[in-house]
């Protein structure tokens, strides 16, 4: 399978991976505003929370993904912990990944997808899932018949589509509903390490 490189996915983009044995994260792709590669949705005690990492470049950035710098000019890691600690510290499992979470928020590579690969190596090893990650060596149009290609698939306006049919108890449930397929970090500290 081949996918674009994502912050904190969301939780069919890691069900997604977990059911291949090879996936490769794109890194040829011209990076693209308003896609999961620099945010994920929480869910908070109000509704839904976007946590976006700023590049370098803002909307009008045209490099590869490989190429894309963070902006550290804001404390943008200090606002996305405070949101998490604040929807999650009641969560069954905050308390088994919180310190592993903060250190990975708090580390400050210089590109977008280092920070993103070392999010998903974490995931994969914690979530102990069996997939061998790489990232791709071209970009690919269309990818091979033995490949899925899973690009672009879980976007901001189209992820809620993309249902699976994965439901557990979420913090705020009973206030707000069932929120679907938000980032797996909702997973992580609802029900553990288990997909």
């Amino acid at each position: 399978m081949i996918v674009e490189s994502q912050y904190f996915p969301c939780v069919n983009y890691i069900k997604a991976l977990s059911t291949h044995t090879n996936c490769q994260i794109e890194q040829w792709e011209t990076f693209r505003k308003m896609s999961f590669r620099n945010r994920c949705i929480i869910v908070g005690s109000n509704g839904l929370i976007n946590l976006t990492i700023p590049v370098e470049g803002g909307r009008n950035n045209k490099q590869l993904m490989k190429d894309v710098r963070i902006s550290y000019s804001e404390n943008w890691q200090a606002q996305h912990w405070k949101a998490i600690v604040s929807s999650y510290a009641k969560a069954p499992f905050f308390e088994y990944f919180d310190v592993y979470v903060e250190q990975l928020i708090k580390k400050q590579p210089t590109f977008l997808l280092d920070k993103n690969m070392e999010l998903l190596n974490w995931l994969k090893k914690v979530m102990k899932l069996k997939f061998e990650l790489e990232l791709t060596s071209s970009y690919e149009n269309s990818v091979e018949t033995t490949k899925e290609d899973g690009r672009n698939k879980w976007l901001p306006n189209n992820y809620l589509d993309q249902n699976v049919g994965i439901t557990y108890n979420q913090v705020f449930e009973e206030k707000l509903g069932f929120k679907k397929n938000v980032s797996i970090l909702d997973y992580l500290f609802c029900e553990g390490s288990t997909i």
